[in-house]
C-alpha cells in the first residue's frame, strides 16, 4: 500500500469539496483506490489535505492514471491543480495505531 497526500490552498473551499464529491465516483470505481478522505484545516480554512490509499505506487501511477476512470477524475479536479502546494507518496512505517 502507498499513501498519496495532496495539500491544497484554495480560494473557493465549497467548490473544491464539490469537485471531490464528483471525483470520488472515479476513485470508488478504481480497483487500485483503497480509501480516501478530504480534510479541511480548522486553523486555516483555505487549506485542505487529501489522503488517498492506493494498492501500490504502480497501481496509482500506471493502473489508475491509465484507466477510463482517470479522465472524469481529472476533469473534476483540474480547476484546483494550480492550488496544489504539495503532492507526494508515502509509505507507512511500523508506527501505526487505529482505534475502532
Amino acid at each position: 500500500m502507498i499513501i498519496e497526500y495532496i495539500r491544497y490552498e484554495v480560494t473557493d473551499a465549497d467548490a473544491l469539496v464539490s469537485a471531490y464529491q464528483q471525483a470520488s465516483r472515479a476513485l470508488d470505481a478504481s480497483a487500485h483506490c483503497l480509501s480516501y478522505e478530504l480534510s479541511r484545516c480548522t486553523e486555516e480554512p483555505s487549506w485542505f489535505l487529501l489522503r488517498i490509499e492506493w494498492d501500490s505506487a504502480d497501481g496509482h501511477l500506471q493502473g489508475f492514471r491509465k484507466s477510463p476512470e482517470f479522465g472524469p477524475f481529472l476533469q473534476a479536479v483540474r480547476p484546483f491543480i494550480s492550488q496544489i502546494r504539495e503532492m507526494r507518496h508515502y509509505e507507512q512505517t511500523s508506527v501505526v495505531k487505529r482505534k475502532s
